[in-house]
């Protein structure tokens, strides 16, 4: 039973960490890389799709992506929706190749996005928390029950701290990285 809680904690753990890095996937860097738009969707024979299952995505240089549509007349519908994303960007088409030129980040701006990322790392680090008082009100309620021992509780409260403290240095680690990685020039 105590195995079971401490498991369920660490795998939930894993997806809090892994869906922080989604976010920071999410904040460009004035770095091009194709995953920037993972999240933008369109219209495709009635349903909505991500762009990259329309057309490759490729990264010409480090500061431009392009896209090439499968299809030729989905040529504009994937402009348009880069068009109305929320990232900002201008693209540029040729034919059939969609050029999606990086704008170079101010200073403020690069502010303004250390302070979204580091506010995404506190939400992450709220999540683990939660998980952590979920497991050990798991533990006090197998203590009430009579099926753990004070011993097994404690043993186990400390265990799964350890786990926490794992997750926040990760997430911590993480967070270090994408800020360096926005202060770059």
């Amino acid at each position: 039973m105590i195995e079971e809680i401490k498991k369920d904690a660490s795998v939930r753990m894993q997806k809090s960490i892994e869906a922080f890095k989604l976010e920071l996937a999410k904040i460009r860097t004035g770095r091009a890389h194709p995953s920037l738009l993972d999240h933008i969707t369109l219209e495709y024979y009635g349903s909505e799709v991500p762009i990259n299952q329309v057309a490759n995505v490729n990264v010409e240089d480090s500061r431009t992506l392009s896209i090439v549509p499968w299809e030729k007349q989905m040529v504009s519908a994937v402009e348009k929706a880069i068009m109305k994303s929320d990232l900002g960007l201008n693209p540029a088409t040729s034919g059939t190749v969609i050029r999606v030129p990086m704008p170079a980040l101010t200073e403020e701006r690069r502010r303004d996005l250390v302070k979204i990322v580091r506010h995404e790392a506190e939400n992450a680090r709220v999540a683990i928390r939660n998980i952590r008082r979920d497991a050990n009100s798991d533990f006090k309620d197998l203590l009430k029950e009579k099926e753990i021992s004070e011993d097994d509780e404690h043993r186990s409260e400390d265990d799964i701290q350890k786990l926490t403290d794992k997750a926040v240095a990760d997430i911590e680690k993480i967070l270090e990285e994408k800020e360096r990685e926005l202060m770059e020039i």
